[in-house]
């Protein structure tokens, strides 16, 4: 429900038709720590441990461990060209857009209104546009970054939940995109399950005003 990074492990599996056993971290109860110690040295979700017992943590290793081993399943395009851009722009999210993932934390609750973004906010969000633009014009994509659905896409899929959960100012076609995103199965399977699960505190709550979460906008996509 508020972890980025988790929500791109599991489509990382989910998307792609690779069988994984998930496991509940406390990453806001204070267990993380002793939850993640059978996947030492890992330290941050996403870890996973291989069917041979190597634990491994950061979610460009995982993904890149994946294709690797999983070839058929189609984690990259298949285009040279697009497959070096899928990657650079997977590695540019995990680098960059700072302002944009620290004031606009991930949640999948709710629409807040009247939200302000910053001039930093602002130009992140412009720099992800540019960047989803040269996919396209690369791929000759409508709707995923590259034709077929890709890594791109679930990196980009947190992105999508903080530009649609603070309604933050986009294209129509960016947002259209985030509607897509967000409106897939699997990442509908993961916020239900998270609905399962109550917090107190509400980690990331803000005071504004706010719409519930675009379930008719999510069905149109």
């Amino acid at each position: 429900m508020f972890s980025s990074w988790s929500l791109r492990g599991w489509l990382m599996f989910e998307k792609f038709g690779i069988p994984v056993r998930t496991h509940l971290v406390g990453l806001y109860s204070g267990t993380m720590q002793a939850d993640l110690a059978p996947l030492h040295p890992a330290r941050l979700v996403p870890a996973v441990m291989t069917p041979e017992g190597t634990p491994l943590g950061e979610s460009l290793a995982i993904a890149e461990t994946l294709a690797e081993r999983h070839p058929e399943a189609g984690h990259w395009p298949n285009d040279p060209a697009q497959r070096a851009t899928a990657r650079w722009l997977c590695a540019e999210m995990v680098a960059g857009f700072r302002a944009l993932r620290n004031d606009c934390p991930m949640q999948l609750l709710r629409v807040y209104k009247d939200f302000q973004p910053s001039a930093e906010v602002l130009d992140d969000l412009a720099r992800i546009e540019t960047l989803w633009a040269h996919a396209r014009k690369l791929s000759g994509s409508q709707g995923y970054l590259f034709g077929a659905y890709s890594l791109a896409d679930v990196y980009y899929t947190p992105v999508a939940a903080r530009i649609i959960g603070y309604d933050l100012p986009v294209s129509a076609e960016a947002r259209a995109y985030c509607l897509q995103l967000l409106a897939d199965p699997a990442v509908q399977a993961w916020r239900n399950e998270g609905l399962k699960i109550t917090y107190d505190p509400e980690p990331y709550r803000k005071d504004l005003p706010s719409q519930p979460w675009p379930e008719a906008a999510l069905q149109t996509a």
